[in-house]
């Protein structure tokens, strides 16, 4: 064992490496859940409250995500201060409130204001998550344990939309909340009896506004940082595009029906395939060379997905329409572990605020753009696919500005 290795299972008292990881790619899951789950039922939801524009019925994803977006703000500085486990149990524990709530929301705005709130509780999960995992591991060590994570993160879609599929088999769409209810409360619980706390006690940090706001200095004007965060939030903004007219394009534009789940997994298991292949290359060829290759790799494959959209057979085959996909996706799972890594690591003294300001710019800002793609949705897939290869051009400008020029460098330059 090395000493890195024996230090971060001192720390974690007698929870293992694995189960870590277990339980903390089960926390960031219930993001996931909170959205995926949700899609095959979005048609119910949209008829039984009377929601007749069928691109509003993507208010659902929209409002959950505004509300997880913007409470990353307050959590950071929260979990800063009075550490990580109690500010994470409640976040929990709105988020299990919210969703039971959801049951008897007697109309769409009282539907949607209750997932603004649940995402309040969610961005918990999202901010201190990786805060701990920050508090716990540093450098490639991260990025590696941030794979492993991202790939079980990355199956909830795998499984989620054939759940909630299955459970519309057995109930009306009232049923999936109460669902995603009893599995934050099952993970709150694993928390509570097995994960100490991991914030050392010299960062802590005071909760003054003159503190806050001098860790939010600290973290946006850190140019790696930052600038990995915008390319991130772009990148992001192409995943929440799909996501918002995921069940137009499957089942609208292509027929799937009750196989829109099975064609939304086979994605996502090609996003947590990457996961895995990367945490078992990023300590040889470093967060750099992999994330930035497979930058490149994304903008090459929408460029191509994006010309066979226009000058191709309308609509385009659906065989063909998932292998675009699935590669752009493949390039996306590392972009995605590898970018978050590489904006953290400078950030670890300030690890909780850092997160909260990074994920607030990365889920807000994915967010808009995610819903301009989602909206923009004509009866066709181009929007979408044309929104993917714009967001990989302008993350590129961003990596470029924060490496001053230089891709595959192995360290960091001079911040």
């Amino acid at each position: 064992m090395t000493a890195t290795s024996q230090a971060a299972t001192d720390r974690l008292g007698g929870m293992g490496k694995v189960e870590f990881i277990a339980l903390m790619a089960m926390l960031m899951a219930l993001n996931a859940l909170a959205i995926d789950i949700m899609l095959p039922g979005l048609q119910e939801i949209g008829a039984a409250l009377g929601v007749e524009n069928e691109n509003h019925r993507q208010y659902v994803v929209s409002a959950y995500l505004l509300g997880f977006g913007v409470a990353q703000l307050a959590y950071g500085p929260i979990s800063d201060r009075f550490g990580r486990r109690r500010p994470m149990l409640v976040g929990l524990a709105i988020y299990v409130i919210s969703s039971l709530a959801v049951v008897a929301a007697p109309s769409f705005a009282g539907l949607l204001a209750l997932r603004f709130i649940q995402g309040i509780g969610s961005a918990a999960m999202r901010v201190i998550t990786i805060s701990i995992v920050r508090d716990i591991y540093g450098g490639r060590a991260m990025a590696e344990v941030m794979s492993l994570i991202m790939m079980v993160f990355m199956v909830v879609p795998v499984i989620a939309p054939g759940t909630g599929q299955i459970i519309l088999l057995f109930g009306d769409w009232h049923l999936i909340f109460v669902f995603m209810a009893v599995m934050a409360l099952a993970v709150a619980l694993w928390m509570h009896f097995r994960l100490p706390e991991t914030l050392h006690p010299e960062d802590v940090r005071p909760f003054t506004v003159r503190s806050v706001l001098g860790g939010f200095r600290i973290v946006l004007t850190n140019r790696i940082a930052l600038c990995y965060t915008i390319a991130s939030m772009f990148i992001f903004g192409a995943l929440f595009g799909f996501i918002n007219s995921a069940q137009q394009v499957y089942v609208g534009i292509y027929g799937l029906g009750v196989w829109f789940s099975v064609a939304f997994a086979a994605v996502a298991l090609f996003m947590a395939l990457s996961s895995f292949v990367n945490a078992r290359l990023v300590g040889r060829y470093g967060m750099r060379g992999l994330s930035h290759a497979s930058l490149l790799g994304f903008v090459v494959v929408t460029l191509l997905w994006l010309l066979v959209q226009i000058f191709g057979p309308q609509p385009m085959p659906f065989l063909l329409f998932l292998a675009f996909f699935a590669v752009a996706m493949f390039q996306f799972g590392w972009i995605a572990s590898n970018f978050n890594s590489l904006a953290m690591e400078p950030l670890g003294h300030v690890a909780g605020t850092a997160s909260s300001v990074l994920g607030f710019m990365g889920t807000v800002g994915g967010g808009i753009i995610g819903a301009l793609i989602g909206q923009a949705f004509d009866g066709t897939a181009l929007p979408m696919v044309a929104g993917f290869f714009v967001v990989s051009v302008i993350g590129l400008i961003f990596v470029l500005i924060g490496e001053k020029g230089r891709l595959f460098q192995p360290q960091n330059p001079p911040v």
